[in-house]
C-alpha cells in the first residue's frame, strides 16, 4: 500500500500541476473576468453580440493555462490552434470582405465620383495616427496595427494587424469593434463643432440613376485601377470587388447570397473566437494596449474631422446648387453607422433633408480607401 499510495500521490500531484487552477495567474484570472463581462454585455445589453460573444468566449479559452508557460489556445494539438491559422495566415479577413462586397451597393459613389475624395480624406485618420504612434516610440509594425483602428472596419484592421503585428490582433479586434459601436457617441459632437448653421442645411442634388452596365463595370475597373496603384491591397480589394461583381452580375445571385449570408456568418464566428484566444494576459497588460485604446479613438476623431473639413474646403470651389453638405464628411470612415448619423444630424436641422443616400458614397469610398491605406502601410513595412 505504501508504494501504491506514493504512486497515486505522485500521479495526483502531476495531474494537479497541469490544471488551470495550479497554473492560474492574477492576470489570467482578470482576463477570465473580462471575457465574462464581454459575454454579459453582448447578451444583456445587446452590445455587438455577433462579435463580442465569440471574442469573449475566445478570451476564456485563451486564458485557461493547463501547463506551465503554455496557453491553451495555442497548444499544438488544440482545435483552436488549427482555427487560429486562418487568422494568422490572413484568409478569414478577405473572406469577410467577399461577403461585404456582395452586400454593398456602390451606386451612390458611381453617381457622384467626387465623393470618393471624401473617403480618401478620411484616411488621414489612419496616417495621422500612424505618425503619432511613431513619434511616441511605438515599433513601426505595431504602429501600423494600432493606427488602422481608425478605419472603423474590422476585417481591414484585423488583416493588417495579423500581417504586421499578430500579438496585437486581439486588442485591435476589441478596440475597433468597440469604437464602431461608439461612433454614434464620438461623431455627432464633432459634426456640430466643425459645421455652422448654413453648412448643415445645404441640400444636395438628387443622385442620378445608375445603369446596370455601370454597376457591372465598376468592380472590374475599380479592381484594376486600385490594385495597379497599390498591389499589396489585392487580397482585400480583390475579394471586395469580386463579391460586388457576384451581386451585380444578375446571374450569380445564389453565390452572392451564400457569401453574404452563411459564409460571412461562419467566418465572423471563427474570426471573433480566434481573435479572443490571442487576448491573453501577457498580450493585454502591455503599454501597446494603452496606445491602441488612445490612438485608436484619436484616429477616428481625426478621420471624422478630416472628412468634414475637406468638404468645407471643397465647397469654396463649387457653385451654388453643386455644394456638398459637410455633414456627410463623417461618413468617409468605413462603417455604415456613419452614414446613418449623417442623416440623423441633417434631419435635426432640416426635416426634409435626407442625406443617407449621399452619405453612402463616401462611406463605400471609405472601405476602398481603408483597404488602400492598409496596402500602403504593408508596402512601407513588409
Amino acid at each position: 500500500m505504501g508504494e501504491l499510495g506514493t504512486y497515486l500521490s505522485n500521479n495526483l500531484a502531476d495531474f494537479w500541476s497541469y490544471t488551470g487552477f495550479a497554473n492560474a495567474t492574477p492576470g489570467g484570472l482578470i482576463m477570465l473576468l473580462v471575457g465574462m463581462c464581454l459575454i454579459y454585455l453582448a447578451i444583456k445589453k445587446d452590445f455587438q453580440p455577433m462579435l463580442l460573444i465569440p471574442i469573449g468566449f475566445g478570451i476564456l479559452v485563451g486564458n485557461i493555462l493547463f501547463m506551465i508557460g503554455a496557453d491553451s489556445g495555442s497548444y499544438d494539438d488544440s482545435v483552436f490552434n488549427v482555427l487560429y491559422q486562418g487568422l494568422e495566415s490572413g484568409w478569414y479577413l478577405p473572406l469577410m470582405l467577399l461577403g461585404i462586397g456582395a452586400m454593398t451597393d456602390f451606386s451612390a459613389l458611381i453617381s457622384n465620383p467626387k465623393l470618393m475624395l471624401i473617403g480618401a480624406a478620411a484616411q488621414l485618420g489612419i496616417f495621422g495616427a500612424y505618425i503619432l504612434a511613431m513619434v511616441l516610440g511605438v515599433d513601426p509594425a505595431q504602429a501600423a496595427g494600432i493606427s488602422i483602428i481608425g478605419s472603423a472596419n474590422g476585417p481591414i484592421a484585423l488583416f493588417l494587424a495579423s500581417k504586421l503585428s499578430p500579438e496585437l490582433v486581439g486588442i485591435v479586434a476589441l478596440s475597433v469593434y468597440a469604437y464602431i459601436a461608439l461612433i454614434p457617441v464620438i461623431q455627432p459632437p464633432l459634426m456640430r463643432l466643425l459645421t455652422n448653421s448654413n453648412d448643415r442645411v445645404i441640400k444636395m442634388k438628387p443622385a442620378r440613376q445608375v445603369s446596370h452596365t455601370e454597376k457591372l463595370v465598376f468592380p472590374v475597373v475599380g479592381l484594376v485601377l486600385t490594385c495597379l496603384l497599390v498591389p499589396s491591397a489585392l487580397p482585400l480589394l480583390g475579394m471586395l470587388f469580386f463579391g460586388n461583381l457576384l451581386k451585380e452580375s444578375g446571374v450569380t445571385r445564389r453565390l452572392a447570397e451564400a457569401v453574404s449570408g452563411t459564409l460571412l456568418d461562419i467566418v465572423t464566428v471563427l474570426l471573433g473566437l480566434t481573435a479572443g484566444v490571442t487576448l491573453t494576459a501577457s498580450n493585454f497588460f502591455t503599454v501597446n494596449t494603452v496606445f491602441a485604446i488612445v490612438i485608436g479613438i484619436l484616429a477616428i476623431i481625426i478621420a471624422t474631422a478630416s472628412g468634414i473639413l475637406f468638404v468645407k474646403l471643397t465647397n469654396l470651389f463649387l457653385k451654388e446648387g453643386h455644394k456638398i453638405n459637410p455633414l456627410i464628411g463623417n461618413a468617409g470612415i468605413a462603417s455604415p453607422l456613419a452614414a446613418n448619423i449623417s442623416e440623423e444630424i441633417g434631419l435635426e436641422y432640416d426635416s426634409t433633408n435626407y442625406l443617407s443616400v449621399h452619405a453612402m458614397g463616401p462611406n463605400v469610398a471609405g472601405i476602398i480607401g481603408a483597404a488602400l491605406a492598409a496596402g500602403i502601410l504593408m508596402g512601407f513595412i513588409m
